[in-house]
C-alpha cells in the first residue's frame, strides 16, 4: 500500500453519528476488520481484550438504550464493543509461556531465551496478581519503591495502573478496527457515552471487565458529520526534544 492510500484512509475516518440504514451492508467487512484488530500491538502480547460483535437486533436495541439513545448507535448497521479483561492475565500468561516453550523445543536455551521464559513465569504474575487483602499490591509498591532508586523500573503498582495498561492496548485494537472499516469503505463512530454497568449486564460480563469503547459502523450520511475536522495547532502538541 502506498502512503497516498493510507492518507486517504486517515482522511476518510471521521466520527460519523448518523448512518443510512437503507444502504446494503457487508458484515464480512466487520469480520475482516476484527481479524485485523486482533493483530494490533498490545502490552506483552497478553491480549487482555475481548471484542463483542453486535449482530442481534435485541442486543443492538439494548445497547442503544445503554448509550442513551445516541443516533450513532441507533442508526448504525452494527457495532463492536471493545472490552478489557485483566482478570484473564494468568490464562494469557500461561498461553504465552506454552508458545515460547514450543518454539524453544530441542534448542539450547540462551540467556535471552531464559529471560523470555521468566518474563511470563515471574514478571507477569508480579505485575498482574492481586488478592482480596492487597498484599500483592503492597509487595509491588515496595519493589517499585526500592528498585526505582537503582534503575529504571516498570512502575505498575496497583489495580489502577493495570487498568490503564489494558485500556491502552484495547484502544489500539479499536483504532485498527476503525481504520480497517474506513479502508473497507465504511464509517465508524467510537463512543464513550454509555452506562457501563448496563452494557456489562447486556453482555453478561464479570465485574472486573471494563468497556473501553463502543464502535458503531455503517454507511454514514453527510449530515452524520457534525462539523469540519479541526485540530489544535501542531506547535501546541508536537515537541522536538
Amino acid at each position: 500500500m502506498q502512503t497516498q492510500d493510507f492518507d486517504k484512509i486517515i482522511q476518510k475516518r471521521r466520527s460519523v453519528r448518523i448512518y443510512d440504514e437503507t444502504v446494503p451492508f457487508d458484515e464480512n467487512a466487520v469480520k475482516r476488520s476484527i481479524d485485523r484488530a486482533i493483530l494490533s500491538p498490545n502490552s506483552s502480547n497478553m491480549q487482555l481484550w475481548e471484542f463483542y460483535w453486535v449482530k442481534t437486533k435485541s442486543v443492538h436495541d439494548a445497547l442503544t438504550h445503554a448509550c442513551m439513545g445516541q443516533s450513532a448507535i441507533k442508526t448504525a448497521n452494527q457495532a463492536v464493543v471493545f472490552v478489557t479483561r485483566q482478570d484473564k492475565w494468568k490464562e494469557r500468561s500461561e498461553w504465552n509461556l506454552a508458545n515460547l516453550k514450543k518454539q524453544f523445543e530441542g534448542k539450547t536455551l540462551t540467556k535471552r531465551d531464559e529471560r523470555a521464559l521468566d518474563y511470563y513465569r515471574k514478571l507477569m504474575p508480579l505485575v498482574y496478581r492481586s488478592d482480596p487483602f492487597g498484599f500483592n499490591t503492597l509487595l509491588r509498591s515496595i519493589i517499585v519503591f526500592f528498585m526505582g532508586f537503582r534503575k529504571p523500573f516498570l512502575r505498575i503498582r496497583n489495580n489502577g495502573d493495570q487498568r490503564v495498561m489494558t485500556h491502552k492496548s484495547c484502544a489500539l485494537a479499536a483504532q485498527t478496527f476503525m481504520l480497517s472499516m474506513a479502508a473497507e469503505g465504511y464509517d465508524t463512530c467510537p463512543m464513550e457515552g454509555f452506562d457501563q454497568e448496563i452494557v456489562k449486564k447486556i453482555l453478561n460480563l464479570p465485574s472486573i471487565a471494563e468497556v473501553t469503547m463502543i464502535v458503531a459502523c455503517g454507511t454514514g450520511k453527510p449530515e452524520g458529520i457534525y462539523s469540519e475536522r479541526t485540530r489544535v495547532a501542531n506547535e501546541k502538541v508536537v515537541f522536538e526534544v
